[in-house]
């Protein structure tokens, strides 16, 4: 149970329908929650990711908190925002060299204070080996060690009650990926019938099916869960990465149901699932439910798209 002093306000969001004349030809409903209106600054899943770390770290007495990311992270931003609501002081270790001029992202998480580490592109990559680890944060402990994305099994355990609180008569659940613990919590919190479409947004990323199976404690296997999967085709040209073709169906989707996607996460995922169901691949009659899993703050970093969404 989260305490009373880390908590949001606005955790009841609805579920908005989607309507397009092309869905009615093939009987398929389309909804999406909207997780982006839960709060402006610990938005959408990274709030079901971080809240039962933060809780943790409270009981614990910590006062640091340590997490990764890149330059454009809505964990790091979450994170920063959290850090200044409720206590705690945030420390980033950012890949990559130290750039010129911050990104929007990297400036809200200073001015939140979050104190930055940049730490070459090699050694995050190599961020989980223990070695490696422990000289990067060895200069920062005491800290509570939130992993990159804030995907730990509390984060999944969180996302998978989430997953619970989801109604009934949907047959598709759907979310944008990138380190996978919000896709993991889904499968883990929802019951065999419902099938999980995860969009990663990440060129390559084909490891996610072996980081979600060890989230879920299974082994890829035959006998592996097979109500989930990935479509690793959206991600254009990796994390991110946009297109014109990309912004332009965000510019047009926000004129026609007023919700502002960013071109990073909730964009590729909804334009996957917009061509997926062009191209017949959900059964007719599926009733879908896309998670808005917030982020636009990351419309900070494409100036050009966020005007155009004014």
């Amino acid at each position: 149970m989260i305490s009373e002093d880390i908590h949001l306000t606005n955790t009841h969001t609805p579920i908005q329908s989607i309507d397009e004349p092309f869905f009615k030809s093939l009987s398929i409903r389309l909804s999406i929650k909207r997780e982006d209106l839960n709060d402006k600054e610990i938005q959408g899943n990274k709030w079901l990711k971080l809240k039962t770390n933060l809780e943790l770290a409270k009981q614990q007495g910590y006062k640091n908190l340590l997490t990764f990311g890149g330059c454009y992270s809505n964990h790091i931003y979450a994170t920063a925002a959290a850090g200044r609501r409720f206590g705690f002081n945030t420390i980033g270790i950012i890949r990559g060299p130290e750039p010129e001029q911050l990104s929007p992202t990297l400036n809200f998480a200073l001015q939140a204070g979050m104190q930055l580490h940049f730490i070459n592109r090699l050694d995050y990559r190599n961020i989980h080996n223990a070695e490696i680890q422990q000289r990067i944060i060895k200069q920062f402990l005491p800290a509570y060690i939130i992993p990159e994305g804030g995907s730990n099994q509390l984060a999944v355990g969180s996302c998978a009650d989430y997953a619970k609180t989801l109604p009934a008569d949907y047959d598709v659940i759907s979310c944008a990926c990138g380190t996978g613990g919000t896709l993991a919590g889904l499968i883990k919190g929802s019951d065999n019938s419902k099938s999980i479409l995860g969009i990663p947004v990440l060129k390559g990323a084909e490891f996610l099916f072996e980081d979600i199976s060890n989230f879920l404690n299974t082994e890829v296997s035959a006998d592996e869960p097979n109500n989930w999967t990935l479509n690793t085709n959206y991600h254009f040209g990796g994390y991110a990465k946009s297109s014109a073709e990309l912004e332009d169906f965000i510019v047009e989707f926000y004129h026609n149901h007023s919700i502002k996607l960013e071109p990073v996460y909730t964009g590729k995922m909804m334009y996957a699932l917009y061509d997926l169901i062009k191209k017949g691949y959900f059964k007719k009659n599926s009733r879908i439910l896309a998670i808005h899993s917030g982020g636009i703050q990351g419309l900070d970093g494409f100036p050009e798209l966020k005007k155009r969404l004014e």
